[in-house]
């Protein structure tokens, strides 16, 4: 069934613009009466399509009902800038494996450095991908793509939540001996292509954060994201 996101939805008056209802209309070649999902702040609206014209498309709610793609925790990723391929791609498959939001920080040792006016360029190209992974996965949420933060200013957020994590490749527990269970909203920062550097882990580390070990085999920075994501994903019972 397609799928498509709403900022709000008033039940009494479900309607569908911009490009969203031009997509129903002239690329998907929908018909009054077919089904669509309707999605805002995790709720599924289903609906049958009333009318379509060039403009918008006007909907009958069917139902409704949570999300059941959407995880119980909230995870927000805060990822130390890579090269942007790279980041595109962390962004889409830490979506479609259920990560809320995304924070991308400048660390010390980062080797792609935009500047903030550089990297707001992209910005919204990134939450397309996000949006994208969202729909594809079948999510109740598009999670959202911060500004590039400083390393300090994202410490202080993640140690704001119920639960900080920190990947660190020298050292530390493993996820199973972490303290995640009965918690909500979860953090977790992780390096960029080098890692990071010593001073950042002890800032982190002095915040609340806990520092979490894969083992002896060094992930490559995409990887290290999809399977924090997914290990958490299946100790919270979201997998």
């Amino acid at each position: 069934m397609p799928r498509f996101f709403a900022e709000s939805v008033n039940t009494d008056n479900l309607v569908i613009t911009g490009d969203d209802a031009r997509h129903i209309g002239f690329s998907l070649r929908m018909k009054p009466g077919e089904t669509l999902t309707l999605c805002c702040d995790g709720i599924d609206y289903f609906c049958s399509v009333a009318s379509i014209s060039e403009s918008e498309v006007r909907l009958n709610l069917i139902s409704s009902q949570k999300c059941a793609a959407e995880p119980n925790i909230n995870v927000t990723l805060f990822q130390a800038i890579p090269k942007l391929d790279k980041l595109e791609f962390i962004i889409q498959k830490t979506v479609e494996l259920g990560v809320t939001r995304i924070v991308p920080v400048l660390t010390r040792r980062c080797i792609s450095r935009p500047t903030q006016k550089d990297f707001d360029k992209k910005l919204s190209r990134l939450n397309k991908i996000s949006a994208e992974a969202a729909k594809q996965s079948g999510r109740g949420i598009i999670p959202q793509i911060a500004p590039m933060t400083p390393f300090k200013s994202a410490v202080d957020m993640l140690s704001q939540l119920d639960c900080s994590l920190i990947l660190y490749e020298e050292g530390g527990i493993s996820f199973a001996d972490a303290n995640i269970q009965n918690k909500k909203n979860i953090g977790i920062i992780i390096g960029s292509e080098g890692g990071f550097d010593p001073e950042e882990v002890a800032l982190a580390q002095n915040a609340g954060a806990q520092s979490i070990w894969l083992g002896k085999r060094i992930l490559r920075c995409e990887t290290a994201p999809i399977t924090a994501m997914s290990i958490l994903m299946f100790l919270t019972k979201n997998m």
